[in-house]
């Protein structure tokens, strides 16, 4: 669904699903100034086209040992398909997110480790691919994000 074919309601609603997933449907129509009907067909509505692709749970990865996120540059043999790229990372559990790009480097990973030994082991993971020339990692201090 093309953005200009969500109003500003839409905007509103996609927005308070973001800050918290589990409102209910009567605490949305009161911050938007619809029923709960309305509300309720507006959701349907994005789940139907693919603006909402899922309602997740934020997870607090430090406190179940696993608080170190690094992001790792991948370079690739020049022949190498991307989705051999995605298939390179994408069965490794510390492997949260695999992004291809166009040019240098062939893709980004998103990796969340339990210490420093776990990320030495799973960059060497990494590296043993046969078509993997080079990596390049970077070891996030603090994190922010918008959310999906």
């Amino acid at each position: 669904m093309p953005e200009e074919l969500l109003d500003a309601t839409d905007h509103e609603i996609l927005g308070l699903l973001r800050e918290d997933a589990r409102r209910t449907l009567s605490d949305i129509a009161g911050r938007v100034t619809l029923s709960t009907a309305a509300v309720k067909r507006r959701i349907d509505r994005l789940r139907e086209t693919g603006v909402i692709t899922g309602f997740t749970v934020q997870v607090d990865h430090a406190k179940l040992g696993w608080g170190i996120e690094a992001f790792t540059e991948l370079r690739f043999v020049g022949n190498t398909k991307v989705d051999e790229i995605l298939h390179t990372t994408t069965r490794m559990p510390e492997a949260q997110a695999v992004f291809t790009i166009a040019g240098d480097p062939d893709a980004l990973v998103w990796l969340r480790v339990r210490d420093m030994a776990h990320l030495q082991k799973t960059i060497d993971e990494i590296r043993r691919h046969h078509q993997v020339t080079g990596t390049k990692t970077l070891i996030a201090l603090e994190s922010w994000s918008r959310g999906n």
